[in-house]
């Protein structure tokens, strides 16, 4: 049997189940695994070990009388430190929340806990579930298991960093723009950002009302289809949920993929963000592998990702900064400044801005459909090596696109699982696209190729009890911004002022920075909409 740290949740779930494995005995193991490793790696920020060692007995006393549950219980969970846990500290890992105590659990948490699944701790993010990597908030950031001067991919950073260093099996996350997906590429596991809608927001702290989704980060394709059985349903707290009968996705993987027909969309990484050569010869041999199993590939096209990270980046960062306004307003020193540096160019989109990019935001959703009938899921690159944290630069966030983020704008199911390792022998990443509420067919897709290739069976080596290396933090400033025009200047002066912001040379410097690149999304943002194109965000009474 293989150790307990390293178990599946699936395999770890029989072992259970047939009494041969206690849920505390799989807990203390977690636990010493946490205690010997997690100060190179910090990917906790709250340890419950009292509360899953409770949560463990209480499993196993169930299970003993006959009172199984399921898959999860018994088997250990964290979370991404901005789903709300009764009674203990939801911090998204920054100063402004460090002493948020929420009254009630999110809704995945007590779906979770219903699940008899057991509650190890709460995880390291990116502040407010946002920012990049930071050192200048009340925890360091997370390492990525595989090098720990490198970057693990956010914003849920402690997340991917916990699983994929076999901390705990399950791991929450929630993705806006990458941030289950990016993790999972860069940590060599697998993430799954469910349709919009699917699993519920509802006890989440908020990034993006529009393209905020919570879904699972795991060890295998297997795992993540039992994690969703018990995430997925309904929830009349949440404005976006939907209702839609909940599969059971584990039934739906398959180890070949016969009748399915798989859009390639290899001209996005290929010309439109070109990859690295290892990203690209993984593709290749991933797209081998595919046909091999049985599925019948075509290249397809879509729009340029540049023109869905215009979209959404027009519309979330106006939304998180409205989110956060009150705060920034009146304790902006208390965000970090790399939260800063994303939050404050977005005074400068207009309501007008805000309400043609929801628009086109609908265009894009309605330009999927035809390939929606063509196609039964879609394959793309996922991320190249993590990089350094140190080549980390708070303006790159505003420069240019990902492979990522024009997924969220659609709205559509994404899987993220390894397929390879480039020559610094960090892991690479490969997308598995799928059409709304098209979960199994992706998971189903995932799982064959899991299981005809080895990717996702490689571990990092990590040394007992080491350290964290030493890095230096990434500037606040990537340049001078004396080149800004005056115009400019005028302008975010003015648009800061209207949002109620008082802002220190230093705070008005990181305006400045981003500006230039958050009014040039503005100009390109399409406006030529009939009357009749309504905004994507448009209310609708629940079925």
């Amino acid at each position: 049997m293989a150790e307990l740290h390293d178990l599946s949740i699936a395999d770890a779930s029989d072992l259970i189940a047939a009494r041969k494995l206690s849920p505390l005995e799989l807990v203390e193991a977690l636990i010493q695994r946490v205690e010997q490793y997690d100060a190179q790696l910090h990917a906790f920020i709250t340890r419950t070990f009292d509360l899953a060692r409770k949560q463990a007995r209480e499993a196993e006393a169930e299970i003993a009388a006959g009172r199984y549950r399921g898959a999860l219980h018994g088997v250990p969970f964290a979370l991404k430190d901005i789903y709300d846990t009764k009674g203990i500290l939801t911090s998204a890992h920054s100063r402004v929340f460090i002493d948020r105590i929420p009254r009630e659990d999110a809704t995945t948490t007590a779906r979770l806990y219903d699940a008899g699944a057991v509650l190890l701790g709460k995880l390291a993010t990116h502040e407010m579930a946002h920012a990049g990597p930071s050192f200048d908030l009340p925890w360091p950031p997370a390492r990525n298991p595989w090098n720990p001067a490198h970057f693990t991919g956010g914003s849920s950073s402690g997340s991917g960093a916990a699983v994929a260093a076999g901390m705990v099996p399950l791991a929450l996350g929630s993705d806006t723009g990458g941030s289950i997906r990016g993790p999972a590429s860069l940590c060599g596991i697998v993430g799954l950002m469910p349709t919009f809608g699917l699993v519920s927001r509802a006890g989440v702290i908020t990034n993006s009302y529009t393209f905020d989704h919570c879904g699972p980060l795991a060890r295998t394709v297997e795992d993540c289809a039992l994690a969703l059985e018990a995430l997925a349903g309904y929830d009349p707290n949440d404005a976006g949920s939907l209702s839609r009968p909940v599969p059971r996705y584990r039934r739906a993987l398959a180890d070949d993929l016969r009748g399915l027909k798989i859009g390639v969309l290899r001209y996005h990484w290929e010309e439109d963000l070109p990859a690295s050569d290892d990203v690209r010869g993984a593709m290749d041999a991933a797209l081998d592998v595919l046909r091999r199993l049985g599925a019948e590939l075509e290249e397809c096209r879509v729009r340029p990702l540049g023109s869905y990270f215009d979209v959404k980046i027009i519309i979330a960062e106006s939304e998180i900064f409205s989110v956060h306004q009150k705060n920034l307003v009146a304790r902006p020193k208390d965000f970090g400044a790399d939260f800063r540096s994303r939050a404050f160019p977005s005074v400068l989109f207009t309501a007008n801005d805000y309400v043609q990019a929801t628009r086109e935001h609908r265009r894009m959703m309605v330009e999927m459909e035809p390939l929606f009938s063509r196609f039964d899921a879609f394959v793309t690159a996922g991320m190249g090596e993590a990089p350094r944290i140190a080549d980390y630069r708070s303006v790159s966030f505003w420069q240019k696109p990902s492979l990522l983020t024009a997924w969220n704008v659609t709205g559509q199911p994404v899987l993220m699982l390894p397929n390879g390792f480039g020559r610094n022998g960090l892991p690479l990443g490969m997308q598995i696209l799928g059409r709304p509420f098209g979960e199994e067919t992706i998971l189903r897709v995932g799982h064959a190729y899991e299981r005809a290739t080895s990717w996702g069976t490689r571990r990092p080596q990590l040394m007992r009890g080491a350290a964290a290396p030493e890095v230096v933090a990434p500037p606040v400033l990537s340049g001078s911004v004396d080149q800004v025009d005056g115009e400019t200047r005028d302008l975010c002066v003015k648009a800061a002022r209207h949002a109620g912001l008082q802002l220190d040379d230093l705070m008005l410097a990181q305006l400045l920075e981003g500006a230039s690149y958050a009014l040039a999304m503005v100009r390109r943002l399409r406006r030529d909409h009939d009357p009749h194109h309504e905004p994507a965000n448009v209310f609708s009474f629940p079925r």
